[in-house]
């Protein structure tokens, strides 16, 4: 079921952004502008958002797991109900930050050149 979710991190979009060259950009203000911190670490944010998309899906595949175990029996309800909450809370991130980046887009498009 939640297995497809996993060719988040074989999209080409996400690929591409890695390739972007940050150097001029990272190396010359990433000490002095505040929130620079993962361009200092030679995080991009590609790989940001890759992490957080696996990550996402861990979350989602321990809850699935978590409720067939409750189902056989061999999970107490407490942490098939502490597992779901904590998918559910997963899910609303995701889609909070899909909002963003949607917002964000449509903003851009919106500039004039």
């Amino acid at each position: 079921m939640i297995s497809s979710l996993q060719n988040v991190s074989n999209l080409s979009m996400t690929r591409a952004l890695g390739a972007v060259d940050t150097e001029n950009s990272a190396s010359s203000s990433a000490a002095t502008m505040p929130g620079t911190a993962g361009a200092a670490n030679g995080m991009s944010f590609a790989s940001v958002m890759g992490n957080m998309a696996s990550d996402a899906v861990t979350s989602l595949k321990g809850a699935e797991s978590m409720s067939f175990a409750g189902i056989k029996g061999t999970a107490t309800t407490r942490e098939v109900v502490d597992s779901m909450l904590q998918a559910e809370q997963t899910l609303q991130t995701a889609i909070a930050i899909r909002d963003k980046v949607v917002s964000a887009f449509l903003e851009v498009t919106k500039m004039q050149m």
